[in-house]
């Protein structure tokens, strides 16, 4: 098992980062329970588990909030966990009565993690967003996308996923090593705005530097350089090159048979939006594919764009195994790796209240006190 082997964590069902969150604490060894809805479908839950790879890993109890003997179920789980992690507007879990107060007080070294878009304080805190409003304040939404195009979304890979869970699961294991010696657990004010804006670092440090100019498509990392972007290739297709190195450089040139010796030094951004048009109507004379073999192994910084189903089957890919078949569906597998607790899924998603019962009794519940709870619909077993 992963690292976190023997380390039990509470999931309080939600959408984007804190399943994302609960997957990644999953695949590196801990054991989630997951509190799910009693109402089937509730969080958009997917008709064929086995679909939700994001979901994979838990167990599940299904557990009515609204009813305090779902909110006792809860605390009763949290009395045996390191970490609880809850994605609610500011407020919610402590009108339900699951919020870090009571919880801690019953267990004094829970890690209480919070995950919000505009976090737990500030003039924004209670109004409603997604992961394109949290990122459009950080100024990562405005760099991305081309001159022309107007700010493009980035999937939600900024928000939901690298500025919220990635950040959630790190402020949880900081605090979780930290109650390790002090014996004492914490509340994790993890917010999407934080996190896009902390990812945005090195281009706070280049704007103060006067190297980075607020239009898009004007600057060395954002498709403006004719060096560091992408073209289309003869079938539609398209490729990616980054050689910023000189070295690097020249060997893009010379693959691309194109003579430099007239040409405006590399940096010198007066040249790019010229050389651009040349380096495109090179990559034009030839498919994606035939450029892919022409530039293999070299270190000219190149690689072909692939879909998803591409990426999967690319030889790197494969030789590293970086995608698992599970139940039939393609995913990928956990990351990052370790030498000696090698990280693995868990298992496949389950359906809302798979594992009540067992994980109930586990708690110190009685089977009378669980089929109590399932008759009165305060909590559901699938």
């Amino acid at each position: 098992m992963g690292p976190l082997d023997g380390r039990t964590v509470i999931e309080i069902a939600g959408i984007g980062p804190v399943p994302f969150a609960g997957m990644l604490l999953s695949d590196l060894g801990a054991r989630v329970i997951r509190v799910d809805r009693t109402r089937p479908g509730a969080f958009g839950a997917w008709s064929e588990p086995r679909y939700d790879v994001i979901g994979r890993g838990r167990e599940s109890v299904a557990l009515d909030l609204k009813d305090p003997r779902g909110v006792d179920a809860v605390l009763r789980l949290v009395d045996g966990a390191d970490a609880l992690i809850e994605g609610f507007r500011p407020g919610v879990a402590e009108r339900l009565g699951i919020g870090p107060d009571p919880c801690l007080a019953r267990n004094e070294a829970l890690v209480y993690g919070r995950m919000t878009g505009w976090g737990q304080s500030g003039p924004l805190a209670d109004t409603a967003g997604h992961d394109i409003n949290y990122i459009a304040l950080t100024g990562a939404l405005a760099a991305i996308g081309t001159a022309d195009s107007g700010p493009v979304p980035p999937l939600n890979l900024v928000g939901d996923f690298g500025g919220g869970a990635l950040y959630l699961v790190m402020g949880v294991l900081a605090a979780m090593l930290e109650a390790c010696r002090s014996g004492k657990g914490q509340v994790v004010d993890a917010a999407m705005v934080d996190g896009a804006s902390s990812l945005m670092s090195i281009f706070h440090g280049m704007a103060a530097f006067g190297v980075w100019q607020s239009e898009r498509g004007a600057n060395m990392l954002d498709g403006g350089a004719h060096f560091y972007g992408t073209y289309e290739t003869r079938d539609g297709r398209w490729v990616a090159v980054g050689p910023v190195e000189p070295q690097f450089y020249a060997e893009l040139l010379d693959r691309l048979g194109l003579d430099a010796s007239d040409w405006p030094h590399q940096m010198d951004r007066t040249g790019w939006a010229a050389l651009r048009q040349r380096v495109a109507a090179v990559f034009r004379t030839r498919t994606r594919d035939e450029w892919t073999e022409l530039f293999d192994g070299s270190d000219a910084c190149f690689a072909p764009v692939l879909d998803l189903a591409e990426s999967r089957e690319h030889p790197h890919m494969v030789a590293r195994e970086s995608f698992i078949d599970m139940d039939g569906v393609a995913q990928p597998a956990p990351a990052p790796r370790f030498s000696r607790t090698q990280s693995r899924v868990q298992g496949p998603a389950v359906v809302a209240g798979a594992d009540t019962r067992a994980v109930l009794s586990g708690a110190g519940l009685s089977a009378a006190e669980i089929d109590a709870l399932v008759r009165d619909g305060v909590a559901m077993a699938s």
